[in-house]
């Protein structure tokens, strides 16, 4: 297998992962109603919940991410993936099972597909793919000119022409 048609496979896996990939937000649940289980969800804890849940998870619990397991009308049993605290920082967990009582939880979200963003990251990763293959797969020749390198201990430097430098905000890249 020669070696354009070895990248030119692998920039076609790597076009279909960028396609096959989706982004996700949190949308608050509407109506507050609750997915059935299974779906990903995200609980906002109000202060309540804090204090009841602080033995076991932690005083400063802002939200806890997880799937949900169960459900009834009084309490949610979630397998949590992530805690985010209210200084900003994250716990990541395992999946343990966690009974939410319902009055601990002031907010609740769905994590769904956002449409709009998994398109504009796609087309960014494929524009990256094709760049990338671009470079490396057309042929650009060599700038010796088919001359051997020398025996004496100089070096030979090629300077980049035709590379053109890309900066990219990408915090300024509005996405809906």
């Amino acid at each position: 297998m020669s070696v354009s048609l070895g990248m030119s496979r692998t920039v076609l896996a790597a076009a279909i992962a960028f396609l096959l990939a989706g982004c996700y937000t949190l949308q608050p649940a509407p109506g507050r109603v609750v997915p059935p289980a299974g779906a990903e969800m995200a609980f906002d804890i109000n202060d309540a919940g804090r204090v009841a849940l602080g033995g076991s998870m932690g005083p400063e619990i802002a939200r806890i991410e997880g799937r949900l397991l169960d459900r009834d009308s009084s309490a949610y049993v979630v397998a949590v993936r992530n805690v985010t605290l209210l200084n900003g920082g994250d716990q990541t967990w395992k999946g343990e099972r966690v009974q939410l009582k319902t009055e601990y939880v002031s907010e609740n979200y769905e994590r769904r597909l956002s449409p709009a963003r998994s398109i504009a990251m796609g087309a960014l990763g494929i524009g990256v793919i094709v760049l990338i293959a671009d470079r490396s797969i057309l042929p650009g020749g060599n700038p010796d000119n088919g001359q051997s390198p020398s025996d004496t201990g100089s070096t030979h430097r090629v300077p980049l022409r035709g590379v053109p430098l890309l900066r990219i905000p990408l915090l300024r890249i509005p996405l809906p």
